[in-house]
């Protein structure tokens, strides 16, 4: 894996991770804490969680914003409908945005990209529309690209993600039955060129049956699929 020059992601279960840069700029992805069987009991959050981003609307990837953005002072970062909605639910500061659309977030890019996947958000008071599914493309100074996927199914304009932004590490579900599995994750990985996998969305529940060694046996030479752990960090100290 290349230099990250400080930058450092970890992973805290299904598809929550916590992307730390060597600025001291704290990023929150999909934020599931309470109720994720696979999060990191003893793990802390920094006191400060600069920003969450989010790429759907699904509990599994929302239930922890509102708290988390109360508690650290976070900024949300979603699709237009959904940053609206969790501004509804009490998160007191956001960011719309949608496909296509990049934003600052002190020294990080972060550009929305498509994702193919549900994304209603369901509470007391029903199922409601909030936005599609997206995934985010991540640029850091001195570091490599990343791509978030979110929660989707391998399509062909991944193609067009790999060409547009170059993704060097793509961050990609894949446990099956509601997101891709490692057969179609080994296809997202050539269509996108990257070269580095952190696997997500796998073992948290009984039909999330994928996993990275599945994975590692199916993709192309020169990708290294990374079989890290719920708490684990890359790079490594």
């Amino acid at each position: 894996m290349n230099s990250w020059n400080g930058t450092r992601i970890t992973w805290l279960g299904h598809s929550t991770v916590l992307l730390q840069t060597a600025a001291g700029t704290n990023i929150l992805i999909d934020p599931f804490i309470d109720g994720n069987p696979k999060y990191p009991k003893d793990f802390v959050l920094p006191s400060t969680v600069h920003y969450i981003l989010l790429t759907h609307g699904h509990g599994d990837h929302i239930s922890g914003a509102v708290p988390v953005a109360t508690r650290h002072g976070s900024t949300v970062v979603a699709v237009y409908e959904l940053a609206s909605y969790v501004a509804s639910k009490g998160a007191a500061n956001t960011i719309g945005m949608n496909l296509g659309g990049t934003v600052k977030l002190d020294g990080v890019t972060a550009t929305m990209v498509d994702a193919r996947h549900s994304a209603g958000a369901q509470d007391e008071n029903g199922t409601h529309y909030v936005g599609v599914a997206t995934g985010f493309v991540l640029g850091i100074a001195g570091a490599p690209v990343l791509y978030h996927a979110g929660d989707t199914a391998v399509f062909g304009d991944m193609k067009l993600i790999g060409e547009l932004y170059r993704p060097e590490v793509a961050i990609l579900p894949i446990g099956g039955h509601f997101t891709m599995d490692p057969r179609e994750a080994a296809m997202a990985a050539r269509l996108l060129g990257c070269k580095t996998i952190l696997p997500i969305h796998w073992g948290t529940f009984p039909m999330l049956t994928g996993t990275p060694e599945i994975l590692a046996a199916l993709v192309e030479p020169g990708v290294e699929v990374v079989p890290w752990l719920p708490g684990e960090t890359v790079p490594s100290r």
